[in-house]
């Protein structure tokens, strides 16, 4: 370990010895015994679990209550590459705020709380499949330059850390830059989408676990998926933090 990353242990050390940890989402002090990792019991309350009644393949909430589990219909007509979405909850409440601040803010250090919500969900969820790397959804170059970092990529950290899995951050790349996709209907979003991504090499049926921070209509997810495929790709699952 080098001299300057000792330091850094130890003054991170002392810092926590000294100060009480709080909630890195609303900044409220945690009781003695929680990490500084943690969200107080507020912005737990304020998460939206999905329903019950959601699609088993891509988690969209269904617009009816059924304990029937069933595919949506985007996802009967047009079946993604993907098998599974994980999604720590809905896309909103506490959980859509700290999102925006990760993403928009200028605050990556939250990918360790929310990157810790969905190691929780993976955990729970995986069973059987074993990825056998870890792949964040990539921003096109321009736009890593305006914010500075890939969200994606801080969040698939310490995911691949806790699954002892490689972290592939570089094979799948942006090439095809799109207009915001806020207010787009799916279409329109897959239209936009369609072959902005590209694999860095040929894959041998790889099982792989995809991160994104939110999905919407998934076109983002579906159109990964497909070129991962297409270029060897075996099993594909994907984990959000939000699910819209």
């Amino acid at each position: 370990m080098s001299l300057l990353r000792c330091l850094q242990n130890d003054v991170q050390a002392c810092i926590d010895l000294l100060l009480p940890a709080a909630c890195p989402w609303c900044g409220r002090l945690l009781s003695a015994d929680r990490t500084p990792a943690d969200i107080c019991p507020s912005c737990q309350q304020g998460m939206q679990s999905l329903p019950p009644s959601h699609c088993p393949c891509c988690a969209q909430p269904h617009a009816t209550r059924t304990d029937t589990p069933h595919y949506c219909e985007n996802c009967l007509r047009h079946p993604p590459h993907f098998s599974k979405v994980y999604a720590v909850g809905r896309h909103a409440g506490t959980l859509k705020e700290a999102i925006h601040r990760f993403k928009y803010r200028d605050n990556p250090g939250l990918n360790v709380s929310l990157g810790q919500l969905m190691i929780a969900v993976l955990t729970s969820n995986l069973g059987q499949f074993q990825p056998d790397m870890v792949i964040p959804v990539p921003l096109h170059p321009h736009r890593l330059r305006q914010r500075g970092y890939q969200q994606a990529l801080e969040l698939a950290r310490p995911i691949a850390k806790y699954l002892q899995t490689p972290l592939e951050a570089h094979l799948l790349q942006r090439i095809k830059t799109t207009p915001p996709q806020q207010g787009q209907n799916a279409a329109d979003r897959q239209r936009n989408l369609r072959k902005a991504f590209v694999a860095g090499r040929v894959l041998a049926g790889e099982q792989i676990l995809l991160i994104d921070d939110v999905m919407t209509t998934a076109a983002t997810a579906r159109e990964c998926a497909k070129t991962l495929t297409e270029n060897g790709a075996g099993e594909i699952h994907v984990a959000v933090l939000g699910r819209a």
